[in-house]
């Protein structure tokens, strides 16, 4: 068998993008998404077949259990993650937490206090895994146990759902399928919303990043500094601030609060939010917001 897989799409909106209304009239629609992923690591203390090789260093340790790996991965639920809400108070902004449905069983708490204050809970699947092997009823089971989770836990329903880097090939048709997602957010192919329309309830594509993410901390080092990463997102606002002028975009900027939330990086993100609030520009928002008001539109 030769060829492209016929359900690949590379012409997407071509040279005449939808126009998109975001509130207030702003340039570029900003989700801030803080990947909560603390506790749903590979660790064999958690009966998982090995450990999580990627933190603060790139180190598997095989066939022993990884006391300083969990470590790292604590610093994330102790430290990081107030930290960076202390910063998103300051400037009265909501965001979306990808969490781990394992992370609710060491951390219920932690879910508890971003709903009361206003943001999002997206599923970020059970453990922090890809899903690509998965048979269907096995991720049919485990998306109703995340869902479960989450809503016994919060009392608040996720809409979203957007896992490690790999989905099966049913991910999708499942989530359509169990009726209660409005969205997810396992593509990176675009700047602007995508609209799935099968049957009569139309379903959203929300494009994820991995350029305007903090993860380039690690492996990639192509930010050192909190200013690195400021300047890299900074830039990427201000070119679709430059486009939104006429066809308005958005913009995903992703975070963990293992990486972002160390003192010597979360200067980034105070100055990234100092750029786009004071810009007038951007309309900082839930992804599940954001999925909304495209709908709306009959986008």
């Amino acid at each position: 068998m030769t060829g492209v897989h016929p359900d690949r799409d590379f012409s997407g909106y071509g040279e005449h993008p939808p126009v998109v209304r975001w509130p207030d009239g702003a340039h570029v629609a900003v989700s801030f998404v803080l990947n909560i992923e603390e506790g749903a690591e590979l660790a064999l203390s958690s009966g998982d077949e090995r450990n999580e090789a990627a933190y603060e260093v790139q180190q598997e340790l095989v066939g022993a259990r990884d006391y300083c790996m969990e470590s790292h991965f604590e610093y994330g639920s102790r430290a990081g993650y107030w930290r960076v809400m202390r910063v998103f108070a300051e400037f009265g902004v909501k965001v979306t937490l990808n969490l781990c449905g394992r992370t609710l069983e060491t951390s219920p708490w932690l879910a508890h206090h971003a709903v009361a204050q206003g943001h999002e809970i997206m599923c970020h699947g059970w453990r922090w895994e890809d899903q690509v092997h998965f048979e269907e009823a096995q991720e049919r089971a485990l998306i109703a146990r995340c869902v479960s989770a989450i809503q016994e836990t919060t009392g608040v329903r996720p809409s979203g759902w957007h896992v490690r880097s790999h989905t099966s090939p049913n991910t999708r048709r499942l989530l359509m399928e169990e009726g209660g997602f409005l969205y997810d957010s396992n593509v990176y192919n675009d700047d602007l919303p995508i609209t799935l329309r099968r049957g009569e309830r139309p379903y959203v594509l929300l494009p994820y990043a991995f350029d305007t993410n903090d993860m380039n901390f690690f492996k990639t080092q192509r930010f050192v500094r909190g200013e690195d990463f400021a300047g890299y997102c900074g830039d990427a606002y201000s070119w679709l601030v430059r486009e939104g002028r006429t066809t308005p975009k958005m913009m995903t900027v992703g975070l963990h609060t293992r990486i972002i939330g160390r003192p010597g990086r979360i200067g980034g993100l105070y100055l990234l939010l100092q750029q786009l609030i004071g810009s007038g520009k951007a309309w900082i928002a839930r992804r599940d917001e954001i999925a909304k008001v495209w709908l709306e539109q009959g986008l």
